[in-house]
C-alpha cells in the first residue's frame, strides 16, 4: 500500500513539474493568427451530414402558410411537436431527413405539394468548453453556422478581472493529434489579428494572470496538458 501511495505520489510530482514547465513557456509560445479545422470526428462539424440533437433549436417554415412557421426545441426524448401533425422524432435525424418527414405527414391530409424548410438555428451537439478567467466558465453549443473566438468567450460572459487576456488558448484535434495554440485577446479585439474560427470540441481556456490561480488551472487541465502538442 505504501508502495502504491510513493507511485501516486511520484506521478502527482511528475505532472506538477509538466504543468509549471508548461506555465513558464506560455508566454513564450508564438502566438496564432488561426489554427487549422478540427479532424471531421473531432466535434460535430456544421454541415449537411450533422444530425440533430436533443436540445437543438429549430425553425420550421412551410412555405406561404406564416400559420405553420415554429420555433421549437428538441426535448430531452428527440421529439418536436408541430401544428396539425402532432409530436414526431427529430433527433439522430439531418436537416433534409427531417424536412423530407414533414413534407410526407403534411402532404398525407392536410397541404398539397408543401414546400417544408428546417433549419437549425442553435446546435447543441456542438458545443465548445469555455473555462479558466472567465464570468461563467461551462459548456456551451454552437449558435448558428459559425462561431468565433470572441463569440465563445461571450457566451461566458466575458473574461474575469484575473484574466491574462494575452494568453487565451484554444485545444483542439488536428490530424489524429491533440494541439494547442495561443491567441492575444486585445489584438484580436483591435483588429490586429483574425478573430479565429471555434468548432464543435474545442476548449477554451482564458488563463489567469495570478501566477498560483494560473497553475491550478494549469493542474485541473493537465490531462489534456500532458497530451496536446503546441501548435505553431
Amino acid at each position: 500500500m505504501g508502495n502504491v501511495q510513493r507511485s501516486v505520489t511520484r506521478a502527482w510530482s511528475l505532472l506538477l513539474v509538466i504543468s509549471l514547465l508548461f506555465l513558464t513557456s506560455c508566454s513564450s509560445r508564438p502566438v496564432a493568427s488561426d489554427m487549422p479545422p478540427p479532424d471531421p470526428l473531432a466535434g460535430v462539424v456544421a454541415d449537411t451530414d450533422y444530425l440533430i440533437s436533443a436540445g437543438d433549436l429549430l425553425t420550421v417554415q412551410v412555405f406561404q402558410i406564416e400559420e405553420l412557421e415554429r420555433q421549437v426545441r428538441v426535448d430531452n426524448s428527440g421529439r418536436i411537436t408541430l401544428p396539425l401533425i402532432g409530436t414526431i422524432k427529430a433527433a439522430g435525424l439531418s436537416e433534409d431527413q427531417l424536412q423530407k418527414q414533414i413534407t410526407e405527414l403534411y402532404s398525407k391530409t392536410y397541404l398539397q405539394d408543401p414546400q417544408v424548410t428546417v433549419l437549425v438555428d442553435e446546435f447543441t451537439g456542438r458545443r465548445v468548453t469555455v473555462s479558466g478567467a472567465v464570468t461563467k466558465p461551462g459548456l456551451y453549443p454552437v449558435v448558428g453556422s459559425k462561431l468565433t473566438l470572441q463569440q465563445a468567450i461571450a457566451q461566458a460572459e466575458g473574461v474575469s478581472q484575473l484574466a491574462s487576456r494575452r494568453n487565451v488558448v484554444v485545444f483542439r484535434q488536428i490530424d489524429g493529434e491533440k494541439k494547442i495554440a495561443r491567441f492575444d485577446l486585445p489584438a484580436i479585439e483591435k483588429g490586429e489579428m483574425p478573430d479565429p474560427e471555434i468548432y464543435g470540441g474545442d476548449i477554451v481556456v482564458v488563463y489567469r494572470s495570478d501566477a498560483r490561480l494560473l497553475l491550478r488551472t494549469v493542474l485541473e487541465l493537465t490531462p489534456f496538458v500532458m497530451v496536446w502538442r503546441a501548435y505553431r
